[in-house]
């Protein structure tokens, strides 16, 4: 069993770290709000500490889970970051979705102090993760991932190096490219049949055994067609991929009109309902002229929100879903209509 440190505890990587320190390895944690390392020593055991510095002192890996390439850049580097904490030839491995040109430049700081660097982005949401089950894709130097793979079979279903550093990021961008386009095609198709009077459920049984199949129409068919909109991914943090994937298109020449597209919805979806809402799950069904556009939200538990939230929809309405637990209050608006919801209209 090995010594790791594990920095972000958030909806992936709080599960991921108590993998680890079920698995038996000696576990100590570091979050930026320090409640939430407290929850996890509490419930797994382990340790943690105040900065990333004294979390990576005398581990073998360092598992990294944060936001973006800047909140990346802050848990590495500087005198509080973990570079300066780690032990000559420890490995610091990264499963966040980040931009291939950050990993390039911690990877090569990281060999420059004798360190070692793997890029690992994770896929399979948070249900992946809390169920042990992501799939891993890495990229850096062979011998360094082959030590480092078996540490992550603790909360992986695959594995696997697919090249040299940077290589796990740019995968994961095809990742997310074909996830938009999947979802947004699923999204439509639900909503056409919705419209033309069929059975949802009917026609997903059909369909999904043929060429249409997949893993978002097996696993998110049920919950679009109840309007349950608590799974899947957090709109911010689509947007910060899809944002990541399309400026790398644009430095490799690659054309992506239908991300560049799905973007824009989600773009939309921030707009109207604002950043400070948190996660937010969407599926949009819309037409290329953008009329009659339908967008069926998850929104967060209203009583909750102070001052009340203000809700307004745009062009020709939204139809908003259930919120979480077991509310099942529902919203109809037109686009001239504006409501405030102070916890009564939507109260359980």
């Amino acid at each position: 069993m090995a010594k790791l440190a594990f920095l972000g505890l958030g909806v992936m990587g709080y599960p991921m770290a108590g993998h680890l320190q079920a698995a038996g390895h000696e576990v100590t944690v570091y979050n930026r709000t320090s409640a939430k390392a407290e929850a996890w020593v509490a419930e797994h055991g382990g340790s943690m500490r105040e900065t990333p510095r004294e979390a990576t002192e005398g581990a073998e890996f360092v598992m990294t889970c944060v936001g973006n390439d800047h909140d990346l850049r802050n848990v590495c580097t500087g005198s509080n970051g973990a570079f300066s904490g780690m032990s000559k030839s420890a490995t610091l491995v990264d499963h966040t979705t980040v931009s291939a040109m950050v990993t390039y430049e911690l990877y090569t700081a990281a060999k420059e102090i004798g360190l070692a660097f793997l890029d690992a982005p994770i896929s399979g949401g948070q249900s992946g993760a809390e169920n042990g089950v992501l799939s891993i894709v890495c990229g850096g130097d062979h011998p360094v991932y082959d030590a480092a793979e078996p540490i992550m079979q603790a909360y992986s279903k695959i594995c696997r190096r697919v090249g040299e550093s940077g290589a796990g990021q740019l995968t994961k961008m095809s990742n997310q490219i074909a996830i938009a386009g999947l979802v947004q095609g699923l999204s439509e198709a639900l909503h056409f049949a919705e419209k033309a009077g069929l059975d949802g459920r009917a026609v997903v049984e059909v369909i999904s055994q043929g060429a249409a199949g997949s893993w978002q129409m097996v696993n998110r068919y049920e919950t679009m067609l109840e309007d349950h909109f608590d799974n899947g991914f957090a709109v911010d943090w689509m947007r910060k991929d899809l944002g990541i994937c399309l400026d790398a298109a644009n430095e490799t020449g690659a054309s992506l009109p239908v991300t560049a597209l799905v973007d824009q919805f989600y773009k939309d979806v921030q707009k109207t309902w604002g950043r400070s809402m948190g996660y937010l799950f969407a599926t949009q069904a819309t037409s290329s002229t953008r009329i009659g556009r339908e967008c069926r939200v998850n929104l967060p538990d209203f009583a909750s929100h102070n001052p009340p939230v203000r809700i307004k929809t745009w062009n020709c309405g939204i139809r908003i879903g259930p919120v979480p637990g077991d509310c099942r209050a529902r919203v109809s608006m037109t686009d001239t209509e504006t409501r405030r919801c102070d916890g009564k209209a939507l109260s359980r």
